[in-house]
């Protein structure tokens, strides 16, 4: 590509009474993902010149409407939707709390990432909350709708493997914190330097 690419998506009409914002979360809110995590960004990766390095996995890029729509119409707490992109699911996280000025606590056990996203992760020294997706979403919502939420997420093809990975918290520093597996805490903080692999 040696030109300028100009692309336009999301163009539509929002429902008269739905107001969706970063800045609607509230403690108690639950917090879910629809899919595994950092395919977008490892499937790019392995295929950079001279890397050296081959995987399987695919990237996650696909249209999410159809999720989106059932969203919108069955959870009426729906607080917001955000495709964790640029700065994957950490940095997205960290948008939304200081946002809503809330915190926010995540669980790592709960975090979808296939076995072979995360070994190559691990061998590359990435850390998958950074990788970048392109067919996943986050969304947030009232503890009353949470199951629903989860519920129609899975629904969707593109949702089977769909988590509720934590909850919104009062925290004036609206930090992300995130019970790691073996039971500490770490802090899940803005994405520093450049993104790898650098995408957009």
């Amino acid at each position: 590509g040696d030109g300028i690419y100009i692309n336009t998506t999301g163009v539509g009409v929002v429902p008269k009474g739905i107001h969706l914002s970063g800045a609607n979360c509230k403690p108690g809110d639950v917090i879910a993902v629809s899919g595994d995590i950092g395919d977008h960004g490892i499937a790019i990766m392995s295929q950079r010149a001279n890397l050296g390095f081959e995987t399987e996995i695919q990237s996650d890029s696909a249209s999410l409407n159809s999720m989106t729509e059932a969203l919108v119409k069955e959870i009426p707490s729906l607080r917001c939707m955000r495709d964790p992109t640029r700065g994957g699911l950490g940095t997205t996280l960290n948008e939304l709390a200081t946002q809503s000025k809330v915190g926010m606590k995540i669980e790592e056990a709960k975090i979808p990432v296939k076995e072979q996203v995360a070994a190559a992760c691990e061998f590359l020294g990435l850390d998958p909350l950074f990788v970048a997706n392109e067919g996943k979403l986050i969304a947030i919502c009232g503890p009353e709708d949470a199951e629903k939420m989860l519920e129609i997420m899975r629904a969707n093809p593109l949702g089977k493997n769909a988590q509720i990975i934590g909850t919104c918290v009062e925290d004036e520093n609206c930090f992300v914190q995130m019970e790691t597996s073996f039971g500490g805490t770490r802090m899940v903080d803005w994405l520093s330097g450049e993104q790898l692999p650098r995408i957009c």
